[in-house]
């Protein structure tokens, strides 16, 4: 068995014409946790998701490299945190997207993919080799579906 078993080969996704506030809308209306953005010729860039919109919201001192430990002195409203995703809700979610997971080819082994997404916690993208051509995604509901149903 491969990863293309248990892919989706008909995901949602974003194009990197898509600024923050539309993708955020988007994610938060259908619950997904993250979609795969793609050029216009199906080419996987990366991966932009609730991650992504928290990382937004929170302190920059919080999330930078060797940034703080805590921020239990921090009183921040809904409103202030809200402010802050306004302040950069225009931008293109391309700025903010994660493209450092992990992705995998159609025939990856099945047993290895299910590593990867229990290490990574994240969707992982099926791309074509030797090509960036995204030809599906892999999420926890599409490996539990396919190992409950089998």
């Amino acid at each position: 068995m491969t990863a293309a078993s248990i892919m989706d080969p008909n995901p949602v996704v974003l194009k990197p014409t898509n600024v923050i506030s539309t993708a955020a809308k988007y994610i938060m209306e259908n619950r997904y946790r993250n979609l795969p953005v793609v050029d216009d010729n199906g080419c996987y860039m990366g991966i932009f998701g609730v991650n992504c919109l928290l990382r937004l919201v929170l302190p920059k001192a919080a999330i930078m490299e060797k940034g703080l430990d805590s921020v239990s002195f921090m009183h921040e409203s809904l409103a202030d945190l809200h402010n802050r995703l306004r302040e950069v809700e225009e931008q293109p979610m391309t700025l903010w997207m994660n493209t450092e997971v992990e992705t995998v080819s159609p025939d990856h082994p099945l047993v290895e993919t299910l590593l990867i997404l229990y290490r990574t916690k994240t969707s992982i993208p099926v791309v074509e080799p030797g090509t960036c051509k995204l030809l599906g995604m892999i999420s926890y509901w599409d490996a539990g579906r396919q190992i409950l149903s089998a």
